[in-house]
């Protein structure tokens, strides 16, 4: 199911961006990323639970680019 995975990757200022894939669509995880994420940003598909459930501080949230390695934006 698309909605037990996060595609994380960095925006041009630098700040994290979660993209929380929906169910409901004809499109797999990787297809949704290829098409959402932007231009040339690498991102990274993970299952949902390796996502903070506390949001408190997610403005400082930060990953290495390093780790975002399953594909690039179209």
């Amino acid at each position: 199911m698309n909605s037990e995975k996060r595609i994380i990757y960095k925006s041009s200022d630098g700040s994290v961006r979660i993209i929380v894939p929906a169910d409901n669509i004809d499109m797999t995880v990787e297809e949704i990323a290829q098409k959402d994420v932007p231009t040339s940003r690498p991102y990274k598909i993970v299952n949902v639970s390796e996502i903070s459930a506390d949001r408190t501080f997610r403005n400082a949230w930060d990953i290495d680019e390093a780790e975002l390695t399953d594909g690039v934006g179209n």
